[in-house]
């Protein structure tokens, strides 16, 4: 593999005879994974065992039974795809900090290795563990093909900037996957039993409020079947259809990539060899690619990527100009929740987030700088847009997520416009402009009806 891929977090004493472990966090799948492979391949060097472990932790950033759920349906599926290579999967619970760092002692763990992710919290618990333990430790970015780190070294102005950087460098990064191999070296010591999985996962004290999804299933399985039908029904109208509500022109694979079940390589892989028109391949791999690394670079260099001072300078002196311009409407968090306003494509985009656990990422945008309008303040919206997000979404607590809130809300990636009450210079979107763009009565009627999936269309003529 591409050693650009890996970065030491702590070097560690010398190599023991003890077992490699990847502390899996982000990519929550044993196939495509560069960081698992990475573990396997120190693993076989030094003929010791490997394990995978996962921290499950109680509340995470506000996560409910629909997250939850989701994330661990695919880890059940995920740990019994481990089993079969003779791979074994532990499952903790409890603070990272703590907990990772006591699994290395308790096993004498050798080395160990995680997957990169650039969000605050993460960051801080990867801090914690290099601190408890002396061993090697390495960091592998199995989510974004052109590592965070090499693809840019400062926080990019917008997919302008980081566009050519990602472009030059993501035919090095594109190699094949070698196939994870059924592990030789046992596993010394007692295995993870089904009743310590089911009891862990049992133990666990839901937010119940926000069921869970029927309409897709989790899993790396499922998400190589929702790819398939993407490619084969979806990919082809891509250019011209993405950007309608109305009906489902956009791959719907967000989950899976969120939790880490699906590749964003495979994917790509996939994309590159698909018979397809190629203005709609580039329109497709522009947001896998460059727009999904774009928001990782955002979070990664910039910790206050939920805040108001992360807004760029532009766009904080716009907004404080217009702080106390009075509002058209304001509406509280209850009357917002329930979508009750009197805006009703507004509504139905917030409604197919609550029933469904998606938004489709043209209405987020609206969905988004409503909230500014509508407001006491531009740390209210941030606030609200960020709650509200991160509850109902399936792909909630995520880069893609931030940056897309920033964007709609402070600016981010984007350029000052003519200037006008509230906004200030922020770019402004209108319910008349999305009738011109799209049938908004039917983008109401579907989402009351049905989320639909790319399996369900009919391909594009």
């Amino acid at each position: 593999m591409n050693c650009g891929r890996i970065r030491s977090l702590l070097q560690g004493g010398e190599a023991t005879a003890g077992p490699v472990i990847y502390w899996m966090s982000r990519d929550q799948r044993a196939a495509d994974n560069w960081a698992l492979i990475h573990a396997q391949e120190l693993a076989l060097a030094r003929n010791a065992p490997l394990g995978v472990l996962f921290c499950l932790v109680p509340g995470f950033l506000g996560a409910t039974a629909r997250q939850y759920r989701f994330m661990l349906t695919g880890l059940e599926q995920t740990r019994a795809a481990l089993n079969r290579l003779a791979i074994p999967f532990f499952l903790v619970t409890g603070d990272p900090g703590v907990e990772v760092a006591g699994f290395t002692r308790r096993h004498r763990v050798s080395h160990l290795v995680t997957d990169f992710d650039p969000l605050r919290v993460k960051r801080e618990w990867k801090r914690q563990v290099a601190g408890e333990i002396a061993i090697p430790f390495d960091e592998v970015d199995a989510h974004n093909i052109v590592p965070c780190w090499i693809a840019s070294q400062r926080q990019e102005w917008g997919a302008y900037t980081i566009r050519p950087k990602i472009r030059r460098l993501l035919p090095d990064f594109m190699e094949p996957f070698p196939p994870l191999q059924r592990h030789p070296f046992p596993w010394q010591g007692a295995l993870p039993s089904d009743a310590q999985w089911r009891e862990a996962v049992d133990g666990m004290v839901l937010d119940e409020s926000v069921p869970e999804v029927r309409w897709l299933a989790p899993g790396e399985g499922a998400a190589q079947t929702a790819l398939a039908g993407f490619l084969e029904n979806g990919l082809a109208g891509y250019a011209t259809r993405r950007n309608n509500p109305a009906v489902m022109g956009q791959s719907g694979l967000s989950p899976w990539l969120h939790f880490g079940q699906l590749s964003a390589q495979r994917v790509a892989q996939a994309t590159f060899a698909a018979a397809a028109p190629t203005e709609s391949r580039d329109a497709f791999l522009e947001e896998l690619i460059v727009r999904r690394e774009l928001a990782d670079n955002f979070c990664y260099f910039n910790d206050a990527y939920d805040r108001f001072d992360g807004f760029p300078e532009w766009a904080q002196r716009t907004l404080n100009r217009h702080r106390h311009d009075p509002r058209p409407q304001c509406y509280d968090l209850d009357v917002l929740e329930q979508g009750k306003t009197h805006d009703s494509l507004w509504n139905a985009a917030q409604l197919e987030m609550v029933r469904w656990g998606r938004m489709h990422g043209y209405l987020r945008m609206y969905w988004a700088k409503k909230l500014l309008e509508w407001a006491s303040s531009p740390e209210d919206a941030l606030r609200i847009a960020i709650q509200l997000n991160d509850r109902y979404e399936l792909d909630g607590r995520d880069p893609n997520g931030y940056a897309g809130i920033a964007w709609s809300i402070g600016g981010v990636h984007d350029r000052p416009w003519a200037e006008r009450p509230v906004f200030g210079m922020i770019r402004s979107m209108s319910r008349d402009g999305c009738r011109r763009k799209f049938d908004t009565d039917a983008y109401g009627r579907r989402v009351i009806v049905s989320p639909v999936t790319c399996a369900e269309l009919v391909p594009s003529e």
